[in-house]
């Protein structure tokens, strides 16, 4: 598996791109009904599979990999919008996050991500590059802010153990999130 440096990636989006992003998750947050919430977080809406998002995951591939110096295959794109009371426990995400971004659309005040004890705080418009399943990475204590859009691209390295996870293939056909291999990759990456 690839090494990951996280970093904070300036300008990830320009300012087009960040202008019709704030005005989209403003209209989704107050007319949308098509939002999930996951599991151990408090209320803190998502939308899985959003057409825009996975055209910026595919839009954005070539920055992605000039940033990561890896060939990707895109997974998967998110978003989330966190609300007052909401929390983030320390993790790692799943196979098909081997090299993620976290990019920040808009927020009303700060909540920092930390990773390995390192703590960032993205602007509007920046992203955090880092390796979603080797990097456990949280947010401390409880949300006690206004508000803030955040948006998540997932890759695979294309010569990698997670290869199969492309366009998040493996979950698509298995229904599950990872294989007993990937298991025990991932139980390797968390022991180092």
């Amino acid at each position: 598996m690839a090494t990951i440096n996280y970093k904070i990636i300036k300008n990830f989006f320009s300012k087009e791109e960040l202008d019709l992003l704030q005005k989209y998750c403003f209209k989704s947050v107050n007319n949308s009904t098509s939002y999930q919430t996951l599991d151990g977080n408090i209320f803190s809406p998502c939308w899985n599979n959003d057409p825009l998002m996975n055209a910026l995951l595919e839009t954005k591939l070539s920055f992605v990999e000039k940033e990561s110096k890896l060939k990707l295959f895109p997974t998967y794109a998110y978003w989330r919008y966190y609300v007052f009371g909401a929390t983030l426990p320390l993790h790692s995400d799943r196979p098909a996050c081997e090299v993620s971004i976290t990019a920040c659309i808009k927020k009303y005040d700060n909540w920092p991500i930390i990773i390995k004890n390192n703590s960032f705080e993205i602007e509007e418009g920046d992203g955090l590059l880092y390796a979603g399943c080797a990097q456990k990475h949280k947010r401390p204590g409880v949300y006690k802010g206004e508000g803030m859009a955040q948006v998540f691209f997932h890759y695979v390295d294309q010569n990698g153990p997670f290869k199969h996870h492309q366009y998040d293939n493996y979950l698509n056909e298995n229904q599950k999130q990872a294989s007993d291999s990937d298991y025990k990759i991932l139980n390797k990456l968390n022991e180092n």
